[in-house]
This record gives C-alpha cells, sequence and structure tokens, in this order.
C-alpha cells in the first residue's frame, strides 16, 4: 500500500470529516463504518497473523549534574553523526539511512554502544541528564521517550532525536539464548530482575545490542509524547507500526489480546510511530501510556494479532 499515492484518495473522506466535525449528531465511529472500508494487512508470504507488543514512557530519576549517584548520561546528538541519505541515486535505498561519522576523508560507521560507552565524554554529544540506573536507561532509549525527575521534583521531557545507525538486538533473547532465562520469562520486568541479580554483568549484556538512541528535550506539556508523525501520542489508541507496509498516519483497526491474556483488544488505532524494532507488515508496537502501570503493560505485551487498513472504498483493492 505504501508505494502508492496513498494519501490522494482521502481528500473526499476528510472534507467530508471536515464538514461534518462539531455537528449536532456526529457519531465519529458511525462515520468511520459509513465512510472507509477495512483492507487486511497481511506478510509477504501471505500470513495474516503477527505481533503485537507494548510499549509506555516511563519515569526515571536523574540530574543535571554527574553526581555518585546520577552517573549514567542521557546524550544528545553528536556533532560529528552523519545521516546519510542515497535515496536521490538508489532509489530503491528510499527508506534507508545510513548513519556514520568521518575519518579523515572517509565515511565510516559509527561507534556502537559499548564503544560511545568505552569513549564516554569524550563523544562529541551535550548530556542532556544524568539518570541512577542503566538498565532502566536503556529500556528508556527502547521505549524513545520518557520522562526524568529532577531532586527538586521538577520533571523533564526527553523525546528520541536520532539513532547511531546500528540495528537493535533483543538483550532478552540473548539471555534466552544462553539458558539464563525461560522464553516467557523475557518481559521487560524479568530483564530488570536480572540486572538487579547480576549488577555487574548488566554493561556486557547492555553492549549485546549495539543500537544506541539520541535524546532531545522536548515541551513538558500534559500530552503524549510526540512520535514519528509529529503529533502527541494517544494512550492506547496510537500504535508504532514499519512505514513502509503501513503509512503514517493510517487509522487501523488491530484485533489482538491484553498483555499475558486471552482477553480480546480489539480497536481502531492511529498508525503514529516508528521503531527499529518494528519491521514487517503484520508488527504494531500499542502505546500504554505513561508511568508505573503502563510500564507493567507494555513490559509483558507480547501477544498474535491481525491488523486492518481503514481506507476510503475507491482505495481498497481489488
Amino acid at each position: 500500500m505504501a508505494s502508492k499515492p496513498y494519501w490522494g484518495g482521502w481528500k473526499r473522506v476528510c472534507e467530508l470529516a471536515r464538514a461534518a466535525e462539531g455537528k449536532p449528531g456526529h457519531d465519529p465511529r458511525r462515520f468511520f463504518e459509513s465512510h472507509l472500508r477495512p483492507y487486511a494487512v497481511v506478510s509477504q508470504d501471505g500470513n495474516a497473523n503477527g505481533l503485537v507488543t507494548g510499549y509506555y514512557e516511563p519515569l526515571l530519576r536523574g540530574s543535571r549534574v554527574r553526581t555518585a549517584e546520577f552517573a549514567q548520561p542521557v546524550r544528545g546528538v553528536p556533532d560529528d553523526l552523519l545521516t546519510i541519505d542515497l535515496s536521490s541515486i538508489f532509489p530503491e535505498l528510499k527508506d534507508k539511512r545510513v548513519r556514520g561519522r568521518l575519518e579523515g576523508n572517509k565515511v565510516v560507521p559509527y561507534w556502537t554502544r559499548a564503544e560511545i560507552n568505552a569513549r564516554g565524554d569524550r563523544i562529541p554529544a551535550r548530556t542532556l541528564l544524568y539518570v541512577d540506573d542503566p538498565i532502566e536507561l536503556f529500556f528508556l532509549q527502547v521505549q524513545g521517550s520518557g520522562r526524568v525527575r529532577l531532586p527538586d521534583s521538577s520533571v523533564i521531557r526527553v523525546n528520541y532525536a536520532d539513532q547511531n545507525g546500528y540495528p537493535y538486538q533483543s538483550i532478552g533473547r540473548a539471555l534466552v539464548d544462553r539458558g539464563e532465562m525461560k522464553l516467557e520469562e523475557a518481559s521487560m520486568q524479568g530483564i530488570q530482575a536480572w540486572a538487579r541479580a547480576n549488577p555487574s554483568r548488566v554493561e556486557a549484556l547492555l553492549n549485546v545490542n549495539p543500537s544506541y538512541v539520541f535524546f532531545r528535550e522536548a515541551n513538558n506539556s500534559k500530552d503524549g509524547p510526540i512520535g514519528a508523525l509529529g503529533v502527541p501520542l494517544t494512550p492506547e489508541r496510537s500504535i508504532a507500526v514499519d512505514p513502509r507496509a503501513i503509512p503514517l498516519g493510517s487509522p487501523v483497526f488491530l484485533a489482538t489480546t491484553r498483555p499475558n491474556s486471552r482477553q480480546a483488544l480489539n480497536r481502531l488505532v492511529m498508525a503514529q510511530d516508528t521503531g527499529s524494532a518494528i519491521q514487517g507488515a503484520v508488527r504494531a508496537d500499542y502505546f500504554w501510556g505513561f508511568g508505573k502501570e503502563a510500564g507493567e503493560l507494555a513490559g509483558r505485551m507480547k501477544q498474535s494479532g491481525k491488523m486492518w487498513l481503514l481506507l476510503p472504498p475507491e482505495m481498497v483493492p481489488k
């Protein structure tokens, strides 16, 4: 779907929506049912079932200055990080952005997570904040946004700004492959428990994932964090998708189950975000919201699910 001139077919529906908005008796659900049609999303092999995980906006403890307690840096985008777009030369790479750095007159891959941590303050990046826990910082990078409470009780919000160019590698899968954890235990909470029990081994585990996320400070509003579409995410109504398969901004009907449950979770959601681990057509990351309860749900969500794009009738493939 994403390869076609997608948005042209939405003009009629958007004009009808603008005309109906705010009028007495306007029912959004009835509007969607009247003017859009479901189109089943399937993978390249024809499978309609895929993986639905969850994410959330965490709250960390931190400081503006490094102390013995707060020593883990939340880094901004490095000055020497290059983003290389080759799509004008190789159209097949239009969805690819290569990250690198200059070494003499040669562009080389940017530093891995292990190399960034080893180089420390030699990385030419502003440190936004310092937090107290390396595993919580890791999961902040996985979630892509979060809030940090400072010692004076004020709260700073940070959002994804860029990434070092390496694909995400699951540390939970690494623990399972090593026989240190059963597959059903490899949730965020299970990994956090392992880290508490093995503090001297945490750094080596985190370095299994070469990907490293850089942040920027964001407005500390009451809205959700800003997703890849540039709008605030709505708890339990926003999902992250692979934009090569699901165009950002699309309404999607998601049919899955609640975390570790057979209880149905069927609802209209909006494709408003992306993530390096979200790859494939039938693949979604469900945004649960902010705080501990949302984190409990997100960390345990690894469900099977199906997805339907909701399209104007004239755009549904015959």
